[in-house]
């Protein structure tokens, strides 16, 4: 047997296992290759990428992946909203919390939060939807025994994806 060193190794090394109602976090700090073109502040580009990393963290630590990946399914990020409150500046440290906030039969939805270290102010705040393809998310989550009450779907999500939900009828239209 082969033995490979990837992220979800690592995170099963370092880190605690977390149940899928957990929130999780992962620290961060604003790198001068991070920022705008005016070096004030992070950009907006990065704040997807950190977000990426984040939700790559909370699949490894929930073991979700890999159940997953056991069924023979995958997953691929397909909404995200992102609400700027105030910038990072460079060399500020932060934490992205990642909470799982509601499911459906194709896709979880995830709540993150970019909240500094040192002020604990919420800077931006992130909604997104994590389709899964070959795998029914309904079912899936029933492994899980914290998962076995869905929760009522929160406001600000429901209104999201009404919206998501309009953008994508227009495109369909011939």
């Amino acid at each position: 047997m082969e033995w490979r060193f990837n992220s979800d190794t690592c995170a099963k090394m370092f880190q605690t296992k977390h149940k899928l109602t957990d929130i999780t976090a992962i620290l961060g700090i604003c790198t001068p290759q991070d920022v705008d073109i005016f070096l004030r502040h992070m950009n907006n580009a990065r704040f997807l990428r950190e977000l990426n990393f984040a939700s790559l963290h909370y699949y490894a630590v929930t073991d979700l992946y890999n159940r997953l990946r056991q069924r023979g399914g995958s997953v691929v990020q397909s909404a995200v909203s992102l609400r700027y409150r105030r910038f990072i500046s460079i060399f500020q440290p932060y934490k992205i919390h990642t909470k799982l906030v509601w499911w459906d039969e194709k896709a979880i939805y995830l709540e993150q939060q970019f909240v500094g270290l040192i002020n604990r102010f919420v800077n931006a705040v992130a909604l997104s939807k994590h389709s899964f393809i070959q795998c029914n998310v309904m079912h899936l989550l029933q492994t899980f025994p914290e998962t076995i009450d869905r929760p009522e779907i929160p406001e600000d999500l429901k209104l999201w994806l009404q919206a998501i939900n309009a953008s994508s009828g227009k495109l369909n239209t011939k």
